[in-house]
């Protein structure tokens, strides 16, 4: 692997012709030229981007951000192999084509069914890789991921089922794995389509949902309530609660009921919308529950949407919604990762909000080479997110797990959930 490999994958990535949905990514980093490329206005070659020469790689950004170097961990910034790329094209990933420099291999894929890993015998550092094979089954149900977990046919699961988890810590603690997690777990509003077009409203439903209910009754595996979009555990960021934050739950309630009738909406007039959510058992029961609270406070009639999850994809996307469930997770840990995705121009996450007073503070907050201004900064863009209200925070995310005490490695603390087989092992029973 040399400079030159990175080069070449950071250009194939703001290639128009690669179609990347994380092209934006890129831009977002500052590269010099990389939105007129993704535009399709200057060719790959114009991108900040050089190999000095096999181990030096000279990247030039616009301004000044403080954070790249941190950016750099993402998935977008990896390199891929050229050659094969260009053999291969589409079918570059199948197992027999694919080559990576990373400790692990593909060996066989089957979609929606299981990928098996190989160990990569050329990685640098393989003598201390342990384990030799490693197999994900995409699994969407909860329940049946912990029935075969529990048959011991898998070693760690991605989720736990939420009605499970109180008799799973009594009953199997030393197989429940719990940690603070980068994501925040939000109800998303059309802000550019009526009635949501209305601040009144969407102000109203976000107060109107008891968010203490949801994280300890309905979840009640350690999430937090979330009344603004970056999760406190997020690195330098300490933020103040806002207004809405702080009232009782019964005091919310009024300011909602007022704030609908002041838009016009009543017993004999009722808000009629769709709540649009992609298949899982977990988030069946958050809207459910969101849906009810709504009905019973504020008398609006809510039509659950689940959609698999390409189709929601879209839907969402192209703003073929009026309320949809939505995350975000952090690509690093600085609030920017979350805060930037409420700017206007962004084309990832399906908002459908703009605000030039927004957009200005961010502008601001990424041209800022003081720390301190550009934390302020942060604290101001998600003072006028609640002022808005183009989404309703519900929940700060913990990663909630099964994880089989024959499986070492496992990481403390992993605010981002990155988890390396390389660092995994097998005790020895």
């Amino acid at each position: 692997m040399t400079a030159e490999d990175f080069v070449y994958s950071f250009r194939r990535a703001v290639d128009p012709n690669t179609a990347s949905p994380y092209s934006w990514y890129i831009a977002s980093t500052k590269m010099t030229n990389a939105q007129d490329i993704i535009e399709g206005k200057k060719d790959t070659s114009a991108l900040g981007v050089e190999a000095i020469d096999d181990y030096t790689l000279k990247v030039t950004l616009d301004n000044a951000v403080p954070y790249f170097v941190k950016m750099l961990a993402h998935t977008t910034m990896m390199p891929v192999y050229k050659a094969t790329v260009e053999k291969w094209g589409d079918k570059w990933t199948k197992p027999e084509h694919f080559v990576g420099n990373g400790a692990y291999v593909p060996e066989k894929w089957v979609v929606n069914e299981r990928l098996v890993l190989k160990r990569n015998p050329k990685y640098w550092d393989n003598e201390h890789t342990v384990i030799n094979k490693v197999t994900f089954l995409p699994i969407e149900n909860q329940v049946a991921e912990m029935n075969r977990f529990m048959s011991g046919e898998i070693q760690m699961t991605n989720e736990v089922p939420n009605e499970h988890f109180h008799r799973l810590q009594k009953e199997y603690p030393q197989d429940v794995a719990i940690k603070g997690n980068l994501c925040s777990y939000y109800y998303q509003f059309n802000a550019l389509k009526a009635p949501f077009n209305d601040v009144r409203v969407r102000k109203a439903l976000s107060y109107a949902i008891d968010r203490n209910i949801i994280t300890k009754a309905i979840l009640g595996q350690g999430q937090k309530p979330a009344y603004f979009l970056t999760p406190e555990i997020t690195a330098g960021f300490s933020p103040q609660l806002p207004e809405y934050g702080k009232l009782t739950q019964k005091q919310r309630d009024e300011k909602a009921r007022a704030l609908l009738a002041e838009a016009g909406y009543d017993k004999d007039h009722p808000l009629d919308f769709s709540l649009l959510y992609n298949t899982s058992g977990n988030h069946k029961k958050i809207a459910v529950a969101i849906s009810s609270m709504w009905k019973k406070k504020l008398g609006v009639n809510v039509h659950l949407e689940n959609q698999e999850w390409k189709s929601y994809l879209a839907s969402r996307d192209q703003g073929n919604f009026d309320v949809t469930r939505a995350a975000w997770c952090g690509d690093y840990n600085e609030a920017s990762t979350f805060l930037t995705l409420m700017m206007s121009d962004n084309v990832n996450g399906g908002v459908h909000y703009k605000s030039p007073a927004y957009d200005a503070i961010i502008d601001k907050a990424l041209n800022s080479t003081s720390e301190s201004e550009r934390t302020q900064l942060y604290y101001d863009a998600e003072a006028q997110l609640s002022k808005d209200m183009p989404l309703a925070p519900i929940y700060q995310y913990v990663t909630t797990r099964l994880v089989s005490p024959q499986l070492g490695g496992y990481p403390e603390e992993n605010p981002e959930d990155k988890i390396y087989a390389k660092d995994l092992y097998i005790k020895a029973k």
